[in-house]
């Protein structure tokens, strides 16, 4: 369960790739905070920033500005050697793809033991070959399966072993980006439901990256909307849900489908045309609509509330 302990903290972050002449802003000025216990969904078309959010936190994407605090201390940027082993064994990641981010020549005993040899976290070869084991169950594999090559796997099970990898560092946060989009549907729930028991199980605070909001409705304790590299919304799941702010977000949650044919013939899509709302001189102000819920407005978006 959530509590109060704020575990990771983004302040004012700012990610951009080119050179300094040429350059692109993928994250633009992004700040949110994530409860220890929580799952906090971040939701966005593709290409709106929000995997570079997750690989900076991770350090994979450096940052130009801002923070990025775990547990009050920063992790970002150059910080002392024994602080980032602390991120690499408290902080994992699971990636979208699960073939692309298996290594094809290496079997499966070696790829998920990977972040055990890099820190040495293991006394000897027999407690390595156990770790590796346990991770394997906790994820509903056989141990057998580590005489293999990812090849010989499902999709489903390569994301299984994906999050074993993950998992045996027994970290506290886990960037969990796209888990579930490379899978087929009817082993989507089964990735979903293992991610919950293990949070459940290991105390694990999730950051879900997604572009589904049916899926994160699922999972989120709180979602944050990020649209070109800003976020526009954040509130509790349902609230967002119910009451849903900036037209962005609208225009998203109107897009999900209606199970039933006949409402979905009947609904009607929101578009959302940035130019309707900006105005050189009404600019966008990050505002609490009520308690705990956020969006991105002006004047013009407040008037059409």
């Amino acid at each position: 369960m959530p509590t109060n302990e704020v575990l990771l903290d983004v302040k004012n972050l700012t990610v951009e790739f080119g050179s300094k002449h040429k350059h692109f802003r993928a994250v633009d000025n992004v700040s949110f905070h994530i409860f220890k216990g929580e799952t906090f969904g971040l939701v966005g078309e593709s290409g709106s920033g929000k995997t570079t959010i997750g690989r900076s936190i991770i350090r994979i994407n450096p940052a130009k500005e801002g923070e990025v605090l775990f547990k009050g201390e920063r992790i970002n940027g150059k910080i002392p050697k024994e602080r980032d082993r602390m991120v690499t064994h408290k902080i994992q990641m699971i990636f979208q793809d699960p073939m692309a981010s298996l290594n094809e020549r290496s079997k499966i005993d070696y790829i998920v033991s990977e972040g055990l040899y890099s820190l040495k976290n293991f006394k000897n070869e027999a407690e390595r070959m156990e770790k590796v084991s346990k991770a394997l169950h906790d994820v509903g594999l056989l141990p057998e399966f580590s005489s293999r090559f990812p090849h010989e796997f499902s999709g489903g099970q390569r994301q299984r072993i994906g999050i074993a990898r993950a998992l045996i560092m027994e970290p506290e946060f886990i960037i969990a980006d796209e888990p579930i989009s490379a899978l087929d549907v009817s082993i989507r729930a089964q990735v979903i439901n293992l991610l919950a028991e293990l949070q459940e199980t290991r105390g694990l605070t999730y950051l879900f990256i997604a572009h589904d909001l049916s899926v994160v409705r699922f999972i989120s304790d709180r979602i944050a909307i990020i649209n070109k590299g800003k976020l526009v919304e954040l509130a509790e799941t349902e609230t967002l849900f119910r009451r849903p702010v900036h037209p962005y977000t609208r225009a998203l949650l109107s897009a999900i489908p209606t199970p039933d044919p006949d409402l979905e013939r009947q609904k009607t899509r929101f578009i959302y045309n940035p130019a309707e709302y900006y105005d050189p001189d009404d600019p966008f102000v990050w505002t609490e609509i009520e308690p705990e819920h956020y969006a991105l407005m002006n004047k013009k978006i407040t008037a059409c509330l």
